[in-house]
């Protein structure tokens, strides 16, 4: 019970959470992270980090820490109609290696937490209400929480994921269903797997399957297809989970996919709606107001089909934490509550075009790559998508987010 007073407030202890406070860090801006659950999310297994995100993560000086995890060496991908196999190759045009990394997500959160001071993260933490007053000129963020606690904040972050509470207070488009749902897992082969380090993926109509290894003895695989009708429930039971992707959807498709599933560790399968928010809700919509924004699924939830949900986190936190730490040290190292406004501002800017042309290239991905089997979508597919379109995509997803320099 009571009132507190900080500098900036994070909701939310996944990756964009988390590597935020990291580069708050950086430049000296303490951050109290507030997280809902007991302790850190790890649903979801794994996930694949492009270039793009190990820049970021070099920024914010703890991709060391995750350098047990190598890169893709290649990847294949098979025709489930035609049986035609496509190889990429991760290999850049200097024979340097290119490739994502996938890794651990309970790694990575793990990763970032431990930079962090042990009282900056508060657990079950829950927020009932958002609210802001003006004082002196400015305006501060007022959050309740459900044990009655009320925090001041000179900057909130809402990092708080796809159903964030923090977006709904600024007025975004709520997420919307894409169409699919995904199965997530981790296979485990105490005797190793022998699958070596690449990445194989089955793609049919209404229906993607794929694999990669993250150890010697783990495969993340995940299951994406066609969602079930309106009012049919997907199954939560992992038992269930693993029966209905082996008996009914993944039946035919190779040995060696089937025996991953099989091997699965029941505890971290997930099935779940692909979900996004339309690029233009982005692109137009209030990303900040006064000195309240959103990072992470918060701010652009995408399909996984480019594979950068995790990575545009990371890209946020370092350039959110650029512009209000480079304000925090102008100013004496003090945090002015009159220039976060416009501080915010700033970030938006920067974020906005490049995330919402991630949302709409991975919807493209992801409906191009599994919406029927006829020449018309074959040419879509072959002639022109992956000629054309995936490499300007994988050319866009390429950047460099800068560094925490103060």
């Amino acid at each position: 019970m009571g009132t507190t007073v900080e500098d900036v407030v994070i909701v939310g202890a996944g990756i964009a959470g988390l590597a935020t406070a990291v580069a708050l860090k950086k430049a000296g801006v303490e951050a109290l992270v507030l997280e809902r659950s007991e302790g850190l999310r790890t649903t979801g297994a794994a996930l694949t980090l492009s270039p793009n995100a190990w820049l970021a993560l070099d920024a914010l000086g703890v991709s060391h820490k995750l350098a047990s995890y190598t890169p893709i060496l290649k990847g294949y991908v098979t025709d489930l109609d035609t049986g035609e196999v496509r190889e990429i190759s991760f290999t850049g045009a200097n024979g340097d290696m290119v490739g994502p990394i996938s890794v651990h997500r309970k790694a990575l959160l793990e990763a970032l937490a431990e930079e962090l001071p042990v009282h900056s993260i508060r657990f079950s933490s829950k927020i009932s209400a958002i609210e802001t007053q003006q004082h002196e000129g400015s305006s501060i963020a007022i959050v309740h929480m459900e044990s009655g606690t009320v925090i001041k904040a000179k900057v909130l972050i809402g990092c708080d994921g796809i159903h964030s509470m923090v977006s709904r207070w600024l007025g975004l488009g709520e997420p919307v269903l894409s169409g699919r749902s995904t199965v997530r897992g981790l296979a485990v082969y105490p005797q190793g797997h022998g699958l070596g380090h690449k990445f194989e993926q089955f793609v049919g109509v209404g229906r993607r399957a794929g694999m990669v290894a993250l150890t010697d003895k783990e495969i993340f695989w995940f299951f994406s297809c066609t969602s079930p009708s309106k009012g049919t429930s997907l199954p939560k039971d992992p038992k269930d989970i693993q029966k209905e992707v082996l008996e009914k959807y993944a039946k035919d498709l190779p040995h060696l996919y089937t025996d991953v599933v099989q091997h699965s560790n029941l505890s971290t399968l997930s099935w779940a709606p692909l979900m996004f928010r339309y690029p233009w809700h982005v692109v137009f919509g209030n990303l900040s107001k006064q000195n309240i924004t959103v990072a992470g699924d918060a701010m652009h939830p995408m399909t996984p089909d480019l594979g950068q949900g995790g990575c545009q986190a990371l890209e946020d936190a370092v350039i959110l934490g650029r512009h209000i730490g480079t304000s925090f040290i102008q100013n004496g190292r003090v945090l002015v509550p009159k220039e976060m406004s416009e501080v915010l501002g700033k970030y938006v800017e920067e974020r906005r075009w490049r995330v919402a042309l991630l949302i709409m290239g991975s919807y493209l991905s992801g409906w191009v790559q599994q919406s029927g089997s006829g020449w018309v979508m074959k040419f879509l597919r072959d002639a022109i998508f992956y000629k054309f379109i995936l490499p300007k995509l994988v050319r866009f997803v390429r950047y460099d987010c800068g560094k925490l320099e103060f």
